[in-house]
């Protein structure tokens, strides 16, 4: 055979288009000659419109280097006989048992069968068939290969499926913890670009009651990759006509369109919304991966039914202290709104810990989600206070007082008796916590127990903090409002004594850089520092 012709042969003669999806195959052996025929008969080979890409070796230590470094090698023609008479044999090993790999279909070939006789081989070897040199011919060789490609295909789909599985029902379980619409419309869309191992693009829309012809009363809810611009204006989504007409198709037959590229998955709700994804994957998306996107519609559906039915109960507990709170206030003479920056103050405080990395280890996302709602509750005990302790204009006697200071006490039992009700910590558990220990002094001075230092609940010690500089800056039937200044050196006056000296320096910091809310800054004047 000639340079010429050996270089021909040798050569790549199946270049491949950028991207395009293709079966890779390689070849196994020590005779040039067997590779090159071999090379040749699979050039023009076609497979479910799928080309192959033919890699060769001349040993099984260079095939092993080659295997290590392709992920989706789909079959090896491996020769038995090269460096040693069972080189081949030690590398199916070596592939199945060391690398692991078990979905390459291996091929065995010899031109020995002495070496190694058939039975045994397809016995103790995990290979999908044994052919001699000679007896594969073209067209035995094209149906080895086909057998073979078949085999891998279904065991990858096999797996595919699996991992598809896992992943949806892992991104059902990470939406369970997102809190906003937002965030679980991110979520979706992310779980998709994991689904399908392509980069997050797509769009997230929602559509109450969209007529099929009326595609523009779409609500953009997250956004990714190229449509990351459309978040902002929904009016971006009049612009493409193709887009809306896709989601309009899949509101209008109820179902996901796949219409590649312009691929849409319908999610529907049982409270009056529908949710539609469009995406434009790489690849035409096939009937095993719209199966699996189907499933990951249907649990995505089932997952924001439960996020929208948590919203729902979330925010009735909101509302039950909001009303049990506005009773007690509502006894006090007090507008209820010292409450709500009691919350706000408190979350602003809690934050702050956590940013300058103060107990990190009690200040968890579901901690600080609560306790600015609890702490709306802290003085819910004064609803067993007679009003004439209450309501009196001028300071209280030492009887009068302990009374009030029995509120304490009868807050906390009523919101851990409410807390039992639910499991796990809850608003209601923290809530119990602030009632009954946000009157005790930091130096062990304070009422009901007389705690001190970390024995006093971290909710506590914020809240006792953000009650006594709020009311220092409030109108009360016993007093008139402090300046600014002076309620400042209140609270410093008391460091470390009445109060934590790490929630006062954390309230100084958010007064100093007026890191709080527009309405907190204008109540507490920090405009005028």
């Amino acid at each position: 055979m000639s340079d010429f012709l050996d270089d021909w042969l040798t050569e790549d003669t199946n270049e491949k288009i950028p991207n395009q999806r293709v079966w890779n195959v390689l070849v196994v052996d020590d005779e040039p000659d067997i590779v090159n025929v071999t090379k040749l008969t699979l050039s023009s080979f076609t497979y479910k419109n799928k080309t192959l890409n033919v890699q060769h070796a001349y040993s099984a230590a260079e095939a092993a280097e080659i295997i290590s470094n392709t992920t989706d090698l789909a079959l090896i023609l491996l020769d038995v006989v090269m460096e040693t008479d069972d080189a081949g044999l030690k590398l199916v090993k070596w592939i199945r048992d060391e690398l692991g790999n078990n979905m390459v279909r291996i091929v065995l070939r010899t031109g020995q069968p002495g070496y190694a006789p058939e039975k045994s081989v397809i016995i103790d070897y995990d290979i999908n068939d044994y052919k001699l040199k000679t007896d594969l011919t073209a067209e035995k060789l094209f149906t080895v290969v086909i057998a073979s490609l078949r085999a891998y295909e279904s065991l990858w789909s096999l797996e595919e499926n699996r991992i598809g599985l896992m992943k949806i029902l892992e991104g059902t379980s990470s939406l369970y913890r997102i809190e906003s619409l937002k965030q679980f419309a991110s979520g979706i869309l992310d779980q998709i670009s994991l689904l399908l191992k392509q980069a997050p693009e797509g769009i997230l829309v929602t559509a109450k009651g969209m007529q099929a012809k009326t595609p523009d009363r779409l609500t953009i809810i997250a956004a990714t990759g190229l449509y990351e611009s459309f978040e902002a204006d929904d009016q971006g989504l009049i612009n493409q006509p193709t887009l809306t007409r896709n989601i309009a198709l899949a509101h209008k037959h109820q179902q996901s369109v796949f219409q590649h590229p312009h691929d849409v998955l319908r999610i529907p709700s049982h409270n009056g919304h529908t949710f539609f994804i469009y995406f434009s994957p790489i690849y035409k998306i096939d009937t095993a991966e719209q199966a699996l996107l189907e499933i990951f519609c249907e649990r995505m559906s089932a997952a924001y039914d439960n996020f929208h039915l948590f919203g729902q109960l979330k925010k009735s507990q909101e509302a039950s202290i909001v009303a049990m709170a506005s009773l007690a206030e509502h006894k006090d003479e007090d507008t209820g709104w010292h409450v709500l920056r009691v919350r706000d103050l408190t979350e602003a405080i809690a934050n702050e810990l956590l940013q300058t990395g103060h107990f990190t280890d009690e200040l968890t996302p579901g901690f600080l989600s609560k306790v600015g709602w609890a702490s709306i509750l802290h003085d819910i005990g004064k609803i067993g206070i007679k009003d004439s302790i209450l309501q009196k204009k001028g300071k209280l006697d030492n009887d009068e007082r302990s009374i009030m200071e029995t509120h304490a006490h009868i807050g906390e039992d009523i919101l851990f008796n409410a807390s039992k009700l639910i499991q796990g910590r809850n608003y209601f558990s923290i809530a119990a916590q602030i009632a009954g220990g946000h009157h005790e002094y930091f130096d062990g001075h304070g009422y009901p127990r007389g705690l001190s230092g970390d024995h006093i609940p971290l909710c506590a010690r914020i809240v006792a903090v953000v009650d006594v500089f709020d009311a220092l800056l409030s109108d009360r039937p016993y007093k008139t409002a402090w300046p600014l200044n002076q309620a400042i050196d209140y609270i410093i006056a008391r460091s470390s004594t009445q109060f934590d000296p790490r929630m006062v320096q954390a309230l100084l910091t958010l007064l100093k850089e007026k890191r709080l809310s527009p309405e907190l800054c204008e109540y507490y004047g920090l405009n005028t520092l």
